[in-house]
C-alpha cells in the first residue's frame, strides 16, 4: 500500500570545485540567493510540503552546515550523514544514508540547485518505485539525459531532457549495493531499463548553481520573483 512521503534527503557533501573561492570558506548549500541559503530555500519548501524528516549528507565544510542548521528547522527533524573524512559520490551517499532513510519512500533533492517546484507533487501516495523530475535542457547541458514517454522516463527518444536532481525513490532499491563511492546515473539507467520509472516535465523556475555565473542567474530570478509578489 503507498503512503505519502515525509522523509527527504538533500544532497549537500559536494566541494563545489567551480564556484571557487566562494566555496573555499563556505559550503555550496550555505550560499545565499535572494538573502537566503539554498538549503535553507529547500528546507523551508520541504517544511511546507508536509516533509518532517530530512537526512543531509556533509562533506566539504560540514561542520558549518551543522552548526548552521542544528537538528531541528521549524519542525523539521534533521538527521547527519558525515562523509566529511572522505566523500561518496551520490550512490555511495545514498547506501549510507540508508539506515537513516526508513523503508518507505523518500525525496531526493540536490543541494545546489534552486528552483520553485511543488515538492506536494511527489508526496503524494504512488506505486511507482522511482519518479524522476526533468527540465528542459539549459544551456551547459544541451544533449539533456532522458526521454519521457507516457509519463514513464525513457533512455532514448526524439525529445530529451535532464534530470532535475529531484526524485522520490524506494530505499528497497538500494539494498544490496556495497557501501563504496558510486555514481548514481548507471543505478538510474538500470531501473529505467528495468520500466519502474516514472517521470514528470517540469517548466518552472530551476537553476542548477554550478558556477558564479549560474549563481548570480539564480540571484536574479529570485530577485525578481520577490520584486513580482
Amino acid at each position: 500500500m503507498a503512503t505519502p512521503v515525509t522523509r527527504a534527503m538533500i544532497l549537500a557533501a559536494g566541494r563545489g570545485e567551480r564556484l571557487r573561492p566562494l566555496t573555499d570558506h563556505v559550503p555550496k548549500p550555505l550560499l545565499e540567493v535572494a538573502g537566503k541559503p539554498l538549503i535553507v530555500r529547500h528546507l523551508d519548501s520541504l517544511a511546507a510540503a508536509g516533509i518532517r524528516d530530512v537526512v543531509i549528507n556533509v562533506g566539504h565544510l560540514g561542520d558549518a552546515i551543522m552548526q548552521a542548521l542544528g537538528q531541528n528547522w521549524q519542525g523539521l527533524r534533521i538527521t547527519y550523514s558525515d562523509e566529511r573524512e572522505a566523500r561518496l559520490e551520490t550512490g555511495g551517499a545514498l547506501v549510507r544514508a540508508l539506515p537513516l532513510l526508513g523503508s518507505c519512500p523518500f525525496l531526493l533533492v540536490n543541494g545546489d540547485i534552486c528552483t520553485d517546484f511543488p515538492w506536494a507533487q511527489l508526496c503524494q501516495p504512488s506505486l511507482a518505485r522511482v519518479h524522476l523530475v526533468l527540465v528542459p535542457n539549459p544551456m551547459q547541458h544541451p544533449q539533456g539525459d532522458f526521454a519521457l514517454s507516457a509519463g514513464m522516463v525513457a533512455l532514448a527518444g526524439e525529445e530529451r531532457h535532464t534530470y532535475a536532481g529531484i526524485a522520490r525513490l524506494d530505499p528497497e532499491l538500494l539494498r544490496g549495493f556495497p557501501e563504496q563511492s558510486a555514481p548514481l546515473a548507471p543505478w538510474l539507467r538500470q531501473w529505467i531499463a528495468a520500466g519502474v520509472v516514472e517521470g514528470t516535465l517540469y517548466q518552472g523556475k530551476w537553476t542548477d548553481v554550478g558556477t558564479p555565473d549560474r549563481l548570480r542567474a539564480a540571484r536574479r530570478d529570485c530577485a525578481e520573483a520577490s520584486h513580482g509578489l
